[in-house]
């Protein structure tokens, strides 16, 4: 067997300069580990996980009271405790740096540009700190907020951790009952919002929406309305409660931060699962855990430093944000971006790049796809020199799209495909900055994350597909679930299936040279002929035909197995015959395997995603056939309320089902969607 041939390597210069070689010498000095393998360091990174996360927290001058104790019931999951007698403060740790230098460059499309110094920015946050102290919050009271990625979602979730209150938040494309169904669960002191938003150059103005929301979170006594498209003061005068933050600020002068220290356990963040059934879950993660977690991904994985640049595409309702305003610990600037990243044109995101001399740019796997369907060479008109990462998560990045990047974007820059979740707002297995990069890899496992994939039986296996887990505690695991007060939904959600065991529903596949392949999530796995297949590896052959834009695919039961039906978007002019349908089928066959080939090729005139570009899979396709007690508008609606969606923004209802079947759901599912919207288009696709 050939071994494959590397896409990048470090230059030897750049790996012995690297935060990762960096630690691993000082691991070497005081521990005795292993200072020359990435893999070694990583198994001693696992096996000795007091020396590790101690070490990581002194290296990376962590501002807090380590306490005599890094770990606590170390062989119990859930039950661990990292840290159990720390003090800390999230965002005393956050805002360490001042001065007149950039924390945070904001830009909202082509409509909005604006900087924020360090001083700029501490001095609003101990406003905002001030304010919140007035109004009597405290530790464990929780901040709602449906804001865009800018600088002031950045200072009001400071200003809330530095005085121990809980943050959460969500983006203002967000219907009604999608915020409600996730804010109601944690009851709010606080609701912050913005008067609206851009996106793809239009003015979406959220001020309706808003005197929705609000009289439905009884626990607010208190909204602030943030100025974005210039109507804050008329916004909140609209609603009870509320003043613009303008107001708000403008009551305070800045004065010394104060911070509360308390547990390494103390609820930061809530974010919510993004389930095709029911509300929402409610994820609780802990200060210390996010804080040390990110900081290792960040300075070791990703080698941020003081002075960095730091960009990742994200709204407020992705796990991503979180990370990203996290690279504040480091020092860094932090390059935010609120949008369409097409609008006025593809190149928006480049030239950001260039203007601001980002040196982390991180986005989608779709992202990169689109662009190598529109054609773009930035590497031809681009000064992309300063930037030396370019990150991709979201879903699993395509071979085509490694070898894109370095035809097209950069040929010397470290492509650092990674992935994790909202379960643990941050990464299982991620860029290794020291290590090559191969087509269609992860790099390896986080250090300090014992990640294995397991078969069906929960054997660990190399070179064949299974569930990806963890198999002993890390810090970043959630301290629960709000309104779970046995754990039990909790412990059902990550350690029903292998005991003792994390396990988070993603189908991946460690490759002869320690790199990982995502072949998707479980829970869209495919089982034709009994033998699991992930959507990924489809999705990876037929996107790269210049005739379909993207793809969705789905298991339908049939004749007592299961088949697969592929859903294509097309490029515009191209229609859906035979030839195409052929070429499809077999470049699925030859690419990936027979199993893999779909029984049905259908057309279709959209895929619904979100916000931040991930394909949302709440289609009543996916669901009736991943949970058949639903019936298929039901289930649609109910994976469109967990994505935050509204009913009224329905516009298009496509159901598919069995010719001649013994159900047949169209009357009543027209009735249904025309009850919700008289705008809903309706049409029916045979299977």
């Amino acid at each position: 067997m050939t071994t494959p041939t590397p896409l990048w390597t470090p230059s030897r210069i750049e790996a012995q300069n690297s935060n990762m070689a960096q630690l691993m010498r000082l691991a070497a000095e005081r521990h005795g580990a292993p200072a020359e393998d990435y893999s070694a360091f990583h198994g001693w990174s696992v096996g000795s996980p007091e020396d590790f996360w101690s070490l990581v927290w002194d290296d990376c001058g962590v501002v807090g009271d380590k306490g005599d104790r890094t770990l606590i019931d170390g062989d119990k999951m859930p039950g661990a405790q990292f840290f159990p007698d720390a003090r800390l403060n999230f965002a005393e740790n956050l805002l360490a740096k001042g001065g007149d230098g950039d924390a945070i460059v904001f830009r909202g499309e082509d409509k909005l540009e604006r900087r924020v110094s360090w001083a700029e920015l501490r001095a609003m946050v101990s406003r905002l700190q001030q304010h919140f102290r007035a109004l009597g919050i405290g530790e464990g009271d929780r901040i709602a907020a449906m804001m865009p990625n800018m600088a002031e979602t950045v200072a009001c979730m400071l200003a809330a951790t530095s005085i121990g209150a809980v943050w959460s938040s969500c983006s203002p494309d967000f219907g009604p009952k999608g915020v409600l169904d996730r804010f109601s669960q944690i009851e709010p002191v606080l609701f912050i919002a913005c008067d609206g938003y851009w996106y793809n150059g239009k003015e979406q103005d959220i001020s309706g929406k808003l005197q929705d929301i609000v009289p439905g979170l009884p626990t607010v006594k208190n909204t602030i309305i943030v100025d974005y498209l210039g109507n804050a003061e008329a916004t909140a005068a609209s609603i009870e409660t509320a003043q613009p933050l303008a107001m708000v600020l403008g009551r305070y002068e800045p004065a010394p931060l104060e911070f509360e220290r308390l547990a390494f356990s103390q609820p930061l963040y809530i974010l919510f699962s993004s389930g095709t059934t029911g509300i929402p879950k409610c994820i609780v993660h802990s200060a210390g855990g996010t804080l040390l977690q990110h900081l290792k991904e960040q300075r070791y994985h990703a080698n941020v430093n003081a002075g960095d640049r730091v960009f990742y595409f994200t709204t407020c309702g992705w796990m991503m944000w979180n990370w990203l305003v996290s690279a504040l610990a480091s020092g860094a600037t932090l390059l935010l971006f609120d949008g369409s990243p097409f609008a006025p044109n593809a190149n928006v995101l480049f030239d950001y790049a260039e203007q601001e001399g980002m040196t982390y740019f991180g986005t989608s796997a779709k992202y990169i796809d689109a662009v190598r369907k529109e054609g773009l060479r930035p590497m031809e008109t681009h000064d992309l020199s300063k930037v030396r990462v370019i990150s991709s998560t979201g879903s699993p990045l395509s071979p085509e799209c490694f070898t894109y990047v370095y035809d097209a974007i950069k040929k010397d820059v470290h492509l650092a495909s990674i992935s994790g979740g909202t379960d643990i707002v941050s990464c299982f297995v991620l860029g290794v900055p020291i290590l090559p990069v191969y087509s269609g890899e992860i790099q390896g496992a986080g250090l300090g994350m014992a990640v294995e994939v397991r078969n069906d039986e929960g054997a660990p296996v190399v070179g064949e597909k299974g569930e990806l887990v963890c198999a002993k505690p890390f810090p970043s695991m959630p301290v629960g679930f709000w309104n779970d007060p046995d754990g039990a939904k909790y412990k059902a959600a990550y350690f029903e299936r292998f005991d003792n065991i994390w396990c988070h529903g993603d189908f991946a596949e460690w490759t002869e040279h320690g790199g990982m392949i995502i072949h998707g999530r479980s829970d869209a796995t495919l089982n034709p002929g009994g033998v699991r297949i992930g959507t990924a590896e489809i999705y990876n052959q037929v996107e790269q035909m210049p005739e379909v834009l993207e793809a969705l695919c789905i298991g339908q039961d049939w004749d007592n197995d299961v088949r697969v039906v592929l859903f294509v978007r097309l490029a515009e002019g191209v229609t859906l015959d035979d030839d195409l349908i052929g070429r499809i089928r077999q470049k699925i066959r030859v690419g990936a395997s027979p199993r893999h080939m779909p029984a049905k090729v259908i057309a279709v005139a959209d895929i619904p995603r979100t916000k931040s570009g991930k394909i949302f899979f709440g289609a009543a396709l996916e669901n009736a056939a991943y949970n058949p007690a639903l019936p298929p508008l039901q289930a649609a609606i109910a994976s469109a309320y967990a994505a935050g969606h509204h009913p009224e923004q329905i516009t298009d209802v496509v159901l598919c089902q069995e010719k001649g079947g013994l159900i047949n759901y169209e009357p009543q599912l027209r009735d249904l969607a025309l009850s919700l919207s008289e705008n809903v288009a309706f049409r029916t696709i045979y299977l």
